[in-house]
Parts: C-alpha cells; structure tokens; sequence
C-alpha cells in the first residue's frame, strides 16, 4: 500500500475514533510490510490478515485490534 493511502486511511480511522465524520480503518490482508506505523492510533482497525512484516510499530495503540492472522514477522 502506498503512504498517502495509508495516510487518508489513518486519518479517517482518527475521525472515526473521535466520532467525527470518519470510518474504521480496514486493512485486512493489506501489505504493510516495513510502514511505518509509530504512535499510530489502530484501536479497534481491521489488520486480519495483513503482512505487517518489518512494520515499525513502536508505541502503536492496537487496542482491540483485529490481527487475526496478521504476519508480524520481524515487526517492531
């Protein structure tokens, strides 16, 4: 996936968070592998099966995540 749509993705999940005008982050089977994902807020996201290999995750909020079948190898 490509940062800027990665990006609009996040953005929207915060509004959604908020209760603004947003909508919960789906990334199931996403690629994700090496993003960047520090201090990103994914409560609640959809990450079902997503390759987050190599994925920076440090001080990522992944409360009540789904990462059911995620790939996590190599992840920070």
């Amino acid at each position: 996936m490509d940062k800027e749509r990665l990006k609009e993705i996040l953005e929207s999940h915060g509004k959604w968070l908020k209760d603004e005008e947003g909508e919960r982050a789906n990334l199931s089977e996403s690629n994700l592998r090496g993003a960047d994902l520090s201090e990103a807020d994914l409560r609640g996201a959809n990450l079902h099966r997503a390759n987050l290999s190599g994925a920076n995750l440090r001080e990522a909020n992944l409360f009540e995540a789904n990462l059911r079948g995620a790939n996590l190898r190599v992840a920070d």
